[in-house]
């Protein structure tokens, strides 16, 4: 792994090192701050979101989980974490419903399956679109856009 600026590509070779890359783009965000998370099913976003809750300063005591089911999670931290997981909305307007929407300032917001509710929740500062490599199943290309601050 090397440093990262805009419109990075990073080559992980396992599960280990996407973790530690979330660790490290961590320290470069901030309250409000929006991250997308794209990429196919069991392609490493959780595993890279959980490298941000940490990174955050969410406890190692902490177990952070995909939200698939409940939708979201909320951390309390040095830099607070809110990680959704759109996996399961059928329409883009339950995220409206759901008041997550005014959640979003006070939080570092990492969401799995952005692409699904992308018109509702504006423009991320950093979108991280993860791609696994079939021949290599632990190797991941990860591509980090960040919109200037």
């Amino acid at each position: 792994m090397s440093d990262f600026s805009v419109d990075t590509v990073i080559c992980t070779e396992s599960a280990a090192e996407t973790y530690a890359l979330g660790v490290q783009v961590a320290e470069k965000l901030q309250a409000g701050d929006l991250v997308a998370l794209v990429g196919d099913l069991g392609a490493g976003k959780t595993v890279f979101a959980q490298g941000l809750a940490h990174g955050l300063g969410v406890s190692d005591d902490t177990v952070v989980r995909s939200p698939t089911y409940t939708l979201f999670h909320q951390y309390q931290a040095p830099k607070p974490f809110l990680h959704i997981d759109l996996y399961r909305i059928g329409d883009p307007e339950e995220v409206e419903s759901l008041g997550l929407l005014d959640e979003l300032p006070g939080y570092v917001v990492a969401v799995e399956w952005f692409e699904r509710a992308d018109d509702f929740l504006g423009t991320p500062r950093l979108k991280v679109t993860i791609q696994d490599t079939p021949a290599e199943p632990t190797r991941r290309q990860i591509e980090l856009t960040w919109r200037a601050a």
